[in-house]
């Protein structure tokens, strides 16, 4: 009798990318989620990296754009193309189609949640299964989830932050923002437009942040410089400008505010007994805002508790959500209720 029991996924469906965990072989995908389809046609052209390369620079009759949108689905047929693309390229042509868990963003609504299972379904899954992404980030950054002690997990993605104490297998408390990676290349391009008087694209600002974001204002370095290209506003013609740390820093404050908020609602939330596990034990950070210069130091300042970052935060979620398959007979249960 054949074994399938290894075409089992878990998907870690983000706004800005997308994960995908095979039993047995780890991450075997891992693309931006982004699609480019022909308008005229309903055909879709090109999904993943290849799409986003695509992104302001497509002519009229293709569009690419990203159908997730802070943690949520925005376009339903997209999210479902998108996902199919994904789930194939995973598991390949075969007859046998895989059980899939799905990673969602924590407090998302019923209707939230029952689209992403819908759109998987209509992917190809055999079954499907949610997890909530700050409980997928502890797993997957080997947090003693089940143990009777106190654990706190900030997973700071593409377009949510979630936040969460967790202990003996389920979320004690937790609070989820639309305040995250994409929030700050949205703040970064409006700083440079209103500073410079520049317009530049999403990439840029994402490619700016990358090479010189930084938490804190006070340890941004004035000299750590980049060149950037938009087009001058007054003008209306092509335009290379130079920034520094400093003005990333400076753009991009109301999100970490926003952050480290939502860290300390969550932590007056905790019992006391579980605040001082985290005390002892530290906050963990994953996701792809935990590579932003100087972010631990700027959370355990704010909250005087230690602040460490995951061996590997960007694929935290994808993992953990990946080893929740090890469980699916608790998942079945928890759905038939």
């Amino acid at each position: 009798m054949f074994n399938f029991r290894k075409k089992n996924i878990g998907i870690d469906l983000g706004t800005a990318n997308t994960n995908v965990y095979m039993e047995g072989k780890g991450i075997v995908v891992g693309e931006p989620s982004v699609i480019a389809k022909d308008i005229k046609k309903d055909h879709v052209v090109a999904v993943g990296e290849e799409a986003r390369n695509m992104i302001g620079r497509t002519p009229g009759s293709i569009t690419a754009i990203r159908p997730m949108k802070e943690g949520v689905i925005a376009d339903f047929d997209t999210t479902a193309s998108m996902m199919k693309y994904f789930i194939e390229r995973a598991v390949g042509n075969t007859a046998s189609k895989p059980v899939v868990m799905v990673c969602v963003p924590g407090g998302g609504t019923e209707v939230e949640k029952r689209a992403i299972l819908d759109a998987t379904r209509m992917a190809g899954a055999k079954e499907a299964y949610l997890i909530e992404e700050p409980f997928a980030a502890a797993i997957g950054a080997g947090l003693p989830v089940m143990d009777p002690t106190g654990s706190m997990v900030v997973d700071i993605g593409g377009g949510t932050t979630d936040v969460a104490t967790i202990s003996l297998g389920g979320i004690v408390s937790s609070r989820t923002i639309k305040m995250a990676g994409d929030r700050m290349d949205e703040a970064i391009i409006q700083y440079i437009r209103k500073k410079y008087k520049l317009l530049i694209g999403e990439r840029t600002a994402e490619q700016v942040k990358k090479e010189l974001g930084c938490a804190s204002i006070e340890e941004a370095d004035e000299n750590d410089t980049t060149d950037i290209r938009g087009r001058d506003m007054l003008t209306g013609l092509p335009k290379t400008i130079e920034i520094t740390a400093v003005d990333v820093a400076e753009a991009i404050q109301e999100v970490i505010e926003g952050i480290i908020a939502a860290v300390k609602e969550t932590l007056e939330k905790t019992s006391p007994e579980i605040s001082a596990d985290v005390i002892d034990r530290g906050i963990v950070i994953t996701g792809g805002g935990a590579l932003l210069k100087n972010i631990s130091d700027v959370i355990s300042k704010a909250t005087e508790v230690p602040v460490f970052i995951a061996d590997d935060p960007l694929n935290c979620v994808a993992i953990g959500t990946g080893e929740s398959l090890k469980h699916l007979d608790v998942y079945r249960k928890q759905a038939r209720r």
